[in-house]
């Protein structure tokens, strides 16, 4: 589960928060920075910025399947995968789902 706190600190992530924000109406998203746990890994980089984690609570996900949800976040982030992004971890709900 993602922390409890909006987003973390650094351009990428404000980014990611405002581009999942504007995709998903309402929603609740939370961003974090796991690029620290990556160091010396592929696609790391200095300075971080390249593994994250993202939790998107939204009602438009009721009904729609795993996948399906995953497709709309990846596709989304996109953009940011081809400046750099080298991992993402998604949780995407539906309200009241555990």
């Amino acid at each position: 589960m993602i922390p409890e706190h909006p987003h973390s600190a650094g351009a990428r992530a404000a980014r990611l928060h405002a581009a999942l924000a504007a995709a998903f109406p309402g929603a609740e998203v939370t961003v974090r920075d796991d690029s620290h746990h990556h160091a010396g890994h592929s696609g790391a980089r200095p300075g971080g910025e390249t593994h994250y984690a993202v939790r998107v609570v939204w009602a438009g996900f009721q009904g729609q399947s795993r996948v399906a949800r995953q497709r709309a976040v990846n596709a989304t982030l996109a953009g940011e995968f081809a400046g750099g992004l080298h991992a993402l971890a998604i949780e995407a709900r539906a309200p009241g789902e555990g």
